[in-house]
């Protein structure tokens, strides 16, 4: 009986490993495209030097120009991954203690013409 039941365990636990991992993968904020951190849509993603302490300084118009990469309410910090609580309580993205933001003068994915824009955004790595 031990053994009858040993194929059918053995399937279900690869199911669920397998399962885990690609519930995982869906839920990463970002990925890395050609050495490049971008959204899940390709959309190149920056950091800001005045952000300090996991904060962002980028807010009102700031963040109309560089929306913040948003997370949603159960988002779960993860490896380099973290979520802090912007100023108007809305939830962003970190990376290594750092905001992300797009730009919102990219049009298509890879594009990075937010890189270096007045010496103070940069593209996330």
């Amino acid at each position: 009986m031990i053994r009858s039941l040993r194929k059918p365990f053995a399937a279900l636990a690869v199911f669920a490993v397998s399962t885990l991992a690609a519930t995982a993968m869906a839920q990463a904020p970002a990925r890395l495209t050609d050495g490049v951190l971008t959204n899940n849509a390709g959309m190149t993603l920056y950091t800001f030097d005045k952000d300090a302490g996991g904060k962002s300084a980028c807010n009102g118009p700031c963040a109309t120009n560089w929306p913040p990469l948003m997370a949603a309410a159960d988002a779960k910090a993860a490896g380099d991954w973290s979520v802090i609580t912007r100023d108007d309580g809305a939830r962003q993205w970190a990376y290594k203690g750092q905001p992300v933001y797009l730009w919102a003068k990219d049009q298509k994915p890879g594009d990075k013409t937010g890189d270096g824009f007045n010496s103070v955004w940069h593209v996330a790595k």
